[in-house]
């Protein structure tokens, strides 16, 4: 998909946030063999969330004030009858992530580690940057165990990093994936997690938010709603489907076979390139699609309605109909 930062300057975002690329990772198997893997592009860009000064929403916000937008905090919208972009978020657990956000001394780096005892079908991760870290397990099983994951993941990072947290602070979140027939139901367009654009193997999906909100912005204002379906189909729709196949492919893995995953990166020499060649919509990935789109279930409902003419931001009226 490219650079995201040179992506969001083409579509006027200025990336004044702080953000620090990452070229190397380090991957633990299951067993704790640990896995390097470095590239002269980054991997990715750490960002900060929330208020404050640098984050990546402050930012935004900043920006767009300075473009003329209203702002509304506390004043949820739950109508477009005129029409609009709804970016509420998700609509249903497939995955939860559990974490601290914390205080250290420890090094800087990226971590992660793929097993089913710290992260069913998931994946576990630390990151440190600047006496700041994040600890996370990003579970796609067993939600009901989520407290027994992190600590085990906790506990494991210690051991094999050193880690030393101060001041943490829990959170946790939730995430779906959907790769829907429409992201539109007449003039009201979905975007974000609200459409279900999330990557369905590791759950991210900053990228596809801001990108889906900026077509469903372009469609709006050249009055031409109808082709957002076809914009961001073009765009990411391709990188969607390969996700909900990865996501197929790695849920039949297991423990071994996430060993051997890790073992098949390290021969190909470079990591950043193996994810941008399993991420590419190839012809094989094509013909396993719709089996592997029917059986990666999505907890959430289509963006539609069963009522004619509604306008809801998200649908009701089929609740009110099911418990009618």
């Amino acid at each position: 998909m490219g650079d995201v930062l040179e992506e969001l300057q083409r579509i006027g975002i200025e990336p004044v946030f702080d953000h620090t690329p990452y070229r190397e990772m380090v991957i633990f198997g299951p067993e704790g063999r640990e896995h390097v893997y470095r590239s002269s592009e980054p991997f990715f860009y750490l960002v900060r969330r929330g208020p404050g000064i640098g984050t990546l929403d402050a930012s935004l916000k900043e920006q767009a004030i300075a473009q003329g937008v209203e702002i509304r905090f506390r004043d949820p919208c739950h109508r477009l009858p005129d029409g609009g972009i709804v970016a509420q978020g998700p609509r249903g657990a497939d995955a939860i992530a559990v974490g601290y956000v914390f205080e250290t001394d420890s090094a800087e780096g990226a971590f992660g580690v793929v097993s089913d005892q710290l992260a069913p079908k998931g994946y576990s991760y630390l990151l440190v940057h600047k006496g700041r870290g994040t600890i996370a397990s990003a579970i796609f099983q067993d939600y009901h165990h989520e407290k027994e994951y992190l600590e085990a993941t906790v506990e494991f990072f210690r051991k094999t990093t050193g880690v030393k947290m101060t001041s943490e602070r829990h959170f946790g979140g939730t995430g779906n994936f959907l790769v829907p027939r429409s992201a539109r139901k007449e003039n009201i367009l979905f975007a974000g997690e609200a459409a279900g654009f999330q990557d369905a193997l590791w759950g991210f999906g900053m990228r596809y938010a801001m990108l889906s909100g900026h077509l469903a912005g372009r469609a709006l204002t050249e009055s031409t709603p109808d082709k957002y379906d076809r914009l961001w189909r073009e765009r990411f729709g391709g990188t969607l489907r390969a996700g909900i196949v990865n996501r197929y492919s790695f849920e039949k893995l297991g423990n071994f076979g996430y060993g051997r995953l890790l073992s098949l990166i390290d021969h190909h020499g470079s990591g950043r390139d193996w994810l941008r060649i399993h991420y590419g919509i190839t012809f094989w990935k094509r013909l396993i699609y719709p089996i592997a789109h029917s059986a990666v279930r999505s907890s959430r409902k289509e963006a539609g309605c069963v009522m004619e003419g509604c306008d809801c931001t998200w649908c009701r009226c089929q609740h009110a109909e099911a418990n009618a």
